[in-house]
């Protein structure tokens, strides 16, 4: 029976996807014929996609979604780009090392790679170009900074992670072998995101400078300034502010990761019609429409997904995978390795959070299995699926850099190999290096 309902939801699901079929519609068909081959009643259909979007947690998705697209409209995603450029902009490769900074910055608001790419891209695309840098490269390192989006707390993958590992628990011999595992929650997965978010973004500076320095991509003229800094910091602080209001708010327990989405909103709404004055209500509704875009699409993602992992775990589908795995071989850094790499191929192919809506179920109990704590492998699993905002073929980042530098995205693509490889490397140490991602959440006493 479980041989049968493996072969009958994934061969439905990748023929579908063959097909050309929307992977919405590739998940729903498989687990609807699924649920018709075991005799169940097609209204549990319903009954769990409907559950799957009830959990308060979820609220922050369509809540960070619009934060961020307000904040570009209100100029503040602009404000950040500045102060990034003020910093990084006199030296080698700098306006390309601002991009990234811009983008670290813009990810502690946004929590999407997609609209991290797209703000920062914006203006900092056609200003690279305007310094003399090659488009493919000033698209690469754009396209590949844009994935610090979902790195960097808040971030909608992690949101995504926490609902769907929230009712799941370590086998009891893995607790009767490691001990007590610690629970997983939204704002633990946030704080322990800050430092591999930091070495995901160190890998690409390095790249960008050996880049820049065989290219010859000098800083700009006038040099470094403090007291150039100190007046775009002073210009920029309300923009500045919105992160440390965000993830202070959450780390200091004083709101929860869905409040702070409210919080980010009504912040950026004062800012932006009080202080800078440059949101109107056109800019508004404009906001609200792509907000209500992309969390429908998100939803129908997360209704399906949800149904279709609920199956492979009543059959049981996640154990039988993880005593496959297991039986090859115990070496932890093994595991690490086979995980990684198949994270990094499944990221080229599948949407992020479809991937984690799907998998989480199956792959963390082998994690369990081998002591792996929730939080660092949720942590590693979101970097590594970050890299397929940077791959082709699906590539989501690529695509909008295309549309922003107006060349194509098999170019792109070969520019961007160096940093998804870098980023590659920065992956393994985190997921070699535990202490990397599990250091805050015991400093802050998570």
């Amino acid at each position: 029976m479980e041989t049968t309902i493996v072969f009958i939801l994934f061969g439905t699901f990748l023929v579908l996807l063959i097909m050309g079929a929307p992977i919405t519609v590739a998940l729903g068909v498989s687990a609807m014929i699924s649920f018709l081959y075991l005799d169940e009643n097609p209204i549990k259909f319903v009954q769990i996609a409907f559950t799957s979007v009830g959990s308060f947690p979820l609220m922050a998705l369509p809540a960070f979604i619009l934060a961020g697209a307000l904040m570009e409209a209100a100029g503040i995603s602009r404000r950040l780009v500045n102060v990034a450029e003020s910093f990084a902009g006199p030296f080698t490769g700098g306006i390309s090392a601002a991009a990234v900074f811009a983008c670290l910055f813009f990810g502690a608001i946004s929590g999407s790679g997609p609209a991290t790419t797209a703000a920062v891209g914006m203006l900092m695309i056609p200003a690279m170009i305007n310094r003399g840098y090659d488009k493919g490269i000033a698209s690469a390192v754009t396209a590949s900074s844009g994935s610090l989006g979902i790195i960097i707390p808040p971030s909608i993958p992690m949101v995504i992670f926490g609902i769907s590992a929230l009712g799941m628990q370590p086998p009891p011999e893995a607790v009767e072998r490691f001990g007590v595992f610690q629970s997983v929650s939204i704002p633990k997965l946030f704080i322990a995101g800050v430092l591999p978010g930091l070495v995901f973004a160190t890998s690409i500076l390095i790249m960008n400078y050996i880049i820049c320095k065989r290219r010859g991509y000098a800083g700009s003229a006038e040099g470094f300034s403090v007291r150039n800094t100190l007046c775009t910091i002073y210009k920029s602080i309300w923009a500045l502010l919105a992160p440390i209001v965000i993830l202070g708010g959450i780390y200091s327990g004083f709101f929860t990761p869905t409040e702070a989405a409210i919080v980010a909103i009504f912040y950026t709404l004062a800012v932006g019609f009080l202080i800078y004055r440059e949101l109107d209500l056109k800019a508004l509704f404009r906001s609200l429409e792509t907000t209500t875009w992309l969390t429908g699409r998100v939803l129908l993602i997360l209704f399906t997904a949800t149904v279709f992992g609920r199956l492979l775990v009543e059959n049981q589908i996640p154990a039988i995978i993880a005593e496959a795995m297991l039986s090859a071989t115990e070496n932890v850094y093994l595991i690490w390795a086979m995980l990684i790499f198949f994270l990094l191929f499944v990221g080229m192919f599948m949407e992020t959070l479809a991937t984690i809506l799907i998998l989480t179920p199956v792959l963390l109990p082998i994690t369990y299995s081998l002591g792996i704590d929730p939080i660092h492998f949720g942590v590693v699993m979101v970097c590594a699926l970050g890299i397929g905002f940077q791959t082709p073929p699906l590539g989501e980042n690529l695509f909008i850099a295309s549309g922003i530098s107006n060349i194509s995205i098999e170019e792109i693509s070969i520019k961007a190999l160096p940093f998804a490889a870098i980023n590659v490397v920065a992956v393994f140490i985190i997921a070699y290096f535990p202490q990397i991602t599990l250091w805050l959440p015991k400093f802050f006493g998570y």
